[in-house]
């Protein structure tokens, strides 16, 4: 992992539906301790069961490592989340509604709690330290399972109260359905996991990930080109209305379908010109910082209360 420079020691917590992240960040920077472990799926307030989770994590990394003293805690959740009121408004896989986290996780750890977004957060780290860090106007892409996003405008994220980024959520066609009940969202269609659902839809084929439904599309299988063709379409015209809305200056693109390389981001490129004209277009760039991001942004964000 990459190290964050000298600064104050933090602890941090990168909260997902499956696992959480958790690492004591030394004076140097350096992560100590980073594990993942299960995210409590509990019946009943599993606001508490994660509270008591990231007890139990904080004391372990202080009882490992006992030269170290955190001055603050970073905590990043998914969902839609209110960083500046410290509030997780909304996160159906972790059934919290309206839940004021960070003041929590506060009493609970006994330190100032940083709260912010998990992609938000990545996107920082990704402004910071990684292929956001020479441009102040980003999108930062996270195209896994589902497809989560981030706006840096001038330097800093745009979060309009927790629901600015919602990306994959952007409507791009009248079909199909998504998991969040609208219909046509980008992440119906090109998220990593939508690509490879439509495969097996379409073929009774269950493939090795979108990346096998790639790797078949270079290979002649026509299913798999239509859907794969479709997928960058989709994100080719989510790309397009952020280049003429917002004005990127790059778009950094992590997640496992960035691991394509050229058959998503020079397609991508390419299919972008095609479409725009006098449209400032975006530097395409990969993430830098891997699944880490997020625990870092935590980390960053932290250092920023001490």
């Amino acid at each position: 992992m990459r190290a964050l420079g000298p600064g104050a020691p933090v602890l941090a917590f990168d909260v997902g539906g499956t696992d959480i992240k958790s690492a004591l960040f030394d004076a140097d920077g350096t992560a100590l301790g980073l594990r993942r472990t299960p995210t409590p799926i509990v019946e009943g307030d599993r606001t508490q069961a994660l509270l008591e989770r990231l007890d139990v994590l904080a004391a372990e990394l202080r009882t490992t490592h006992p030269e170290v003293v955190p001055q603050a805690v970073g905590l990043v959740v998914p969902g839609i989340v209110d960083a500046d009121a410290g509030i997780g408004i909304f996160a159906s896989n972790l059934g919290w509604h309206d839940a004021p986290l960070r003041d929590l996780a506060s009493a609970r750890l006994g330190l100032p709690v940083a709260f912010d977004h998990d992609v938000r957060a990545a996107s920082w780290a990704e402004r910071r330290l990684g292929g956001a860090r020479d441009y102040a106007d980003a999108v930062v892409l996270v195209i896994g399972t589902g497809i989560a996003g981030a706006l840096l405008v001038g330097g800093v994220p745009y979060t309009a109260g927790g629901y600015a980024g919602e990306i994959g959520h952007s409507p791009i066609a009248d079909g199909p359905v998504c998991a969040c009940g609208a219909r046509g969202c980008l992440e119906a269609v090109a998220s990593a996991g939508a690509i490879a659902r439509r495969y097996r839809e379409a073929t009774g084929i269950t493939p090795e990930g979108a990346k096998d439904v790639i790797a078949r599309a270079a290979a002649g299988d026509e299913v798999a080109a239509e859907i794969w063709n479709s997928a960058l379409d989709a994100l080719t015209m989510s790309l397009a209305q952020l280049t003429a809305v917002v004005a990127p200056q790059a778009v950094v693109i992590g997640g496992g379908l960035s691991r394509a390389g050229g058959a998503l981001f020079d397609e991508l490129r390419s299919r972008l010109a095609a479409r725009l004209s006098f449209h400032r277009i975006p530097v395409l760039v990969p993430a830098q910082l891997s699944g880490n991001a997020g625990l870092l942004g935590a980390a960053l964000r932290a250092r920023e209360l001490t």
